[in-house]
């Protein structure tokens, strides 16, 4: 074994223990999980507002705002509590919905909107610098989480698959 290998294996160990860990797992689901359950559950108390927020964009037509303001808050607060029970499909709909916010945001962003980001109730931070910070915070929960997220349970699966007694080498 060379040094250069030596050094890789030396870094890569105490890695791999730490993105393997289900602790790390846990925290990083939960607190995705949670972040969705707030944001949505904020949102729930004052639909109205989040009405006003969302019709600031300029992206729906006004007879779709009351759906929109009671729906998009119902489906946050349902995919953080399927995230929190890490329910099956629930991380999909939570990446769907970063998916969505990063778009929406950016728009806003292009635009030059003065307007609330939405994500946490009304009025939260400075406006455009709220669709800013959003957006920042979305690319690096659907970069660098929500990935994290998804390869560990397919490493988890896999490892569990290997554990099978159904499992064949064949």
């Amino acid at each position: 074994m060379t040094k250069q290998e030596k050094r890789f294996r030396n870094f890569w160990a105490p890695m791999k223990a730490i993105l393997t860990s289900p602790l790390l797992y846990q925290i990083l689901r939960i607190g995705l999980a949670g972040l969705f359950i707030y944001a949505g559950v904020v949102k729930l108390f004052d639909p109205k507002a989040f009405a006003r927020i969302i019709s600031a964009y300029g992206i729906l037509p006004d007879t779709l705002l009351p759906f929109v303001a009671i729906g998009l808050p119902l489906l946050e607060t349902v995919a953080g509590v399927a995230l929190l029970f890490d329910l099956r499909g629930s991380l999909a709909v939570t990446s769907g919905m970063l998916a969505l916010f990063i778009l929406v945001l950016g728009f806003g962003i292009l635009k030059d909107l003065d307007v609330d980001c939405g994500c946490f109730g009304a009025e939260e931070l400075v406006k455009q610098d709220s669709l800013r910070r959003a957006l920042y915070r979305d690319l690096a929960l659907i970069g660098i989480v929500v990935p994290y997220l998804y390869l560990y349970r397919r490493m988890h699966i896999h490892s569990a698959d290997n554990l099978s007694p159904y499992h064949s080498e064949d």
